[in-house]
């Protein structure tokens, strides 16, 4: 992918408006496509890595010839997938000494926790404190992360929609969050790979409702134009902008399915969105799935009913929650009624017998 970065940079120095038809706002895929479901696979918790900057990411951060960091973290979660109970996806975002965000610091939606500087050397023990067990790490301090959370893709080596439409939108929307006020509430980082690069600009919005829920928000064909209402309806008012929307972190919607009038943030939630478990603690017992997907493409998802199935396979095995044929299809009071009686019968013989006997 090097010569493909340097193809866009020799475009951009000599044909900027080619450069836009080819890669940016005014390629003819635009709007091209209803966004709605393309979301792919559905995920329950979302892991960012920070780590160096965007320009300086390879084609797949994460893959085995590349940092150590993402790559181990990366194979930790794929060697973990069946204990990990939690559906989660990694991703890689900017990661700059001296700002909000440094190397080595992990996020994780939609906990909103940080931890500060993983190490190689602490992975192992990462992922299995916090993303297996489910627990604050031991070797790290847990940080609450607040307000509005914002992740625009400009991973350029990996394709140069985003290379071209991510920085642009990330400059954007600085800019409009200091017009706003809003410079202490809303966060902006470039990430990597988030999957749909034809749907590029390709951001991700998380951001807490009334009941302090959080749930990532995807957004396609996201364009300049566009980032004044995202921060105004979305993230202001709580509205979705249907025209633009991919899908939520949870339950998945289907592609046939219409976005509607469904609301985040200040306004009513999507149906099936489930609360997310205080501190992130879930239950191992819950019945989710497992899933790791990031720059290098790979994904490790499980099916959640998996553990349900396989418990009433084993329940019906031993005969187990299976009423005996005469009982038919008894409602369970009929059932307990009729035991009552057959109860009060047997104790009725039992103490006339008993009676015959001492006369």
């Amino acid at each position: 992918m090097a010569g493909a970065a340097e193809n866009l940079s020799s475009d951009a120095a000599g044909a900027p408006d080619v450069v836009d038809v080819k890669y940016g706002f005014s390629r003819p895929e635009m709007y091209q496509k209803n966004l709605a479901g393309t979301v792919d696979p559905p995920y329950d918790r979302h892991v960012f890595l920070c780590y160096k900057t965007y320009d300086s990411w390879p084609s797949r951060v994460e893959g085995p010839d590349n940092d150590p960091l993402p790559r181990l973290l990366s194979a930790a979660l794929k060697a973990r997938k069946d204990t990990i109970n939690v559906k989660t996806r990694l991703t890689i975002c900017e990661g700059r000494d001296g700002t909000e965000f440094s190397d080595g610091d992990v996020l994780i939606f939609p906990q909103m926790i940080k931890y500060r500087g993983l190490k190689d050397s602490d992975v192992d023990g990462f992922v299995e404190d916090v993303l297996v067990n489910g627990k604050p790490w031991a070797s790290g301090v847990e940080e609450v992360l607040f307000g509005s959370h914002v992740f625009v893709c400009a991973h350029a080596s990996r394709d140069q929609r985003c290379g071209v439409c991510g920085p642009v939108l990330i400059e954007k929307l600085k800019e409009e969050i200091e017009l706003k006020g809003l410079k202490d509430q809303v966060f902006v980082n470039a990430c990597s790979h988030v999957g749909g690069h034809k749907y590029a600009g390709n951001i991700i919005v998380f951001s807490e409702d009334k009941e302090g829920k959080i749930a990532g928000h995807w957004y396609g064909y996201v364009t300049p134009n566009d980032v004044g209402e995202l921060l105004d309806e979305h993230i202001g008012n709580g509205k979705i902008i249907d025209r633009l929307w991919r899908g939520q972190m949870g339950a998945p919607v289907g592609h046939s399915e219409s976005v509607g009038d469904k609301k985040i943030a200040n306004g009513e939630r999507l149906e099936n969105t489930e609360k997310p478990k205080e501190n992130g603690i879930q239950d191992k017992k819950e019945d989710v799935g497992s899933c790791c997907q990031g720059a290098n493409g790979f994904s490790c998802c499980r099916d959640g009913n998996f553990e349900v199935k396989k418990t009433v396979e084993i329940q019906e095995k031993k005969g187990v929650g299976k009423p005996s044929s005469w009982i038919g299809n008894w409602e369970q009071t009929d059932v307990l009624a009729a035991v009552a009686v057959i109860g009060a019968a047997a104790t009725i013989a039992v103490a006339y017998s008993f009676y015959k006997r001492s006369g």
